[in-house]
């Protein structure tokens, strides 16, 4: 008995091209041919044709098949590895399916990250921006509470949010004195704030490579004064406490993208 190349494909339901490609990297031999060059193929050949098939229905890749050899093996290393990306897999599907759940119960942008679902109505298209950015910058942890700050909102919100740019000085130093008390209230709350390099697994450099564009672009020259001027007031409290040995540094590497970002405007 022996088939053709087309009666082959058709009895493992594939393709002609598919047995072809096969034969060519090597993972199905080439059968023998009749004197007018027609291939013969037997039972062997189907054998293997659907043992590759089966394989790959199970999520082997045909360069794994290949290092395996024939099907008759037992590749219990292949299977445990098969089994690991598998169980990753999953556990990525089902993170995307708990993702995509909060997305529609709080009717959240897609491309809203995740932590941020939640106040997604909160965030207006600056904000939103921006925790896209920081998305990129934080950890897990501190995004978590980033989202809580959001979700509380500050009484001095409404007055930065309508800061013009051409805002004289007092107006910003009075706004710079309300922001100082609420970042010095954070920051003890969460004392990564005072160091946010300290929650950025890429460190401190790529945090403000990212974060000082971020600010200038999406906030104004007075607005970025304000911000700037907070933190000044807070490394001034902390350093009148007694406490600048220890939290004086990573008080001004908080405020350096933002007084970056200010020159820059």
């Amino acid at each position: 008995m022996a088939w053709s190349t087309r009666q082959l494909a058709d009895l493992a339901d594939t393709t002609v091209k598919t047995v072809r490609y096969y034969h060519r990297i090597g993972l199905l031999d080439e059968p023998a041919r009749t004197s007018n060059g027609y291939k013969q193929y037997k039972p062997a050949h189907l054998v293997r044709l659907l043992q590759i098939k089966r394989m790959s229905n199970l999520g082997v890749s045909l360069a794994q098949i290949g290092a395996m050899g024939r099907a008759g093996a037992k590749p219990d290393e292949a299977i445990r590895i098969l089994d690991a990306e598998l169980a990753d897999t999953i556990d990525r599907l089902r993170r995307i399916r708990a993702e995509l759940a909060v997305i529609l119960e709080h009717q959240a942008p897609l491309d809203t990250p995740p932590p941020f679902g939640p106040v997604a109505d909160e965030l207006g298209e600056r904000g939103h921006a921006l925790v896209t950015v920081l998305s990129q910058v934080f950890d897990e942890d501190a995004l978590d509470d980033l989202r809580e700050l959001i979700s509380e909102r500050d009484d001095y919100e409404d007055d930065f949010e309508a800061l013009p740019e051409d805002a004289d000085d007092a107006t910003i130093d009075e706004l710079a004195g309300r922001l100082a008390v609420a970042i010095r209230a954070h920051q003890d709350r969460f004392p990564w704030l005072s160091d946010p390099g300290s929650a950025a697994p890429r460190g401190k450099r790529f945090a403000e490579a990212v974060m000082g564009p971020a600010f200038a672009e999406l906030f104004n020259r007075a607005q970025l004064k304000a911000l700037a001027r907070a933190h000044a007031l807070n490394q001034e409290f902390r350093s009148a406490a007694g406490t600048a040995a220890t939290l004086g540094r990573p008080i001004r590497d908080v405020g350096r993208p933002l007084e970056d970002a200010a020159e820059r405007c």
